[in-house]
């Protein structure tokens, strides 16, 4: 799975970043959850959580607490979803 996230931050700047299987097991690691689960509704912390870790993976400096980053947000939208195993056309 992998999840394109477009955030906004209080001084009006935007940025686009995606997650990777890193940025995921990150997520499984830290609140104890399946990446599966997420189909059933996802946190806000979840996604901001995503959203710091993509943005680490991306060289985009980032504050060395969470809770700063989060501050620093003005929103976190999924702006896509590209499925875990998409399925082969033409079979």
């Amino acid at each position: 799975m992998q999840l394109t996230l477009a955030l906004t931050f209080n001084d009006g700047s935007t940025q686009t970043v995606s997650t990777n299987l890193f940025t995921i097991v990150a997520l499984e690691r830290r609140f104890k959850i399946r990446a599966s689960d997420l189909e059933h509704g996802v946190a806000m912390e979840h996604l901001a959580f995503l959203a710091y870790e993509s943005c680490k993976q991306n060289d985009i400096v980032v504050p060395v607490v969470f809770d700063d980053f989060i501050k620093q947000l003005t929103s976190v939208d999924v702006v896509e979803v590209d499925a875990a195993n998409p399925t082969a056309t033409g079979r």
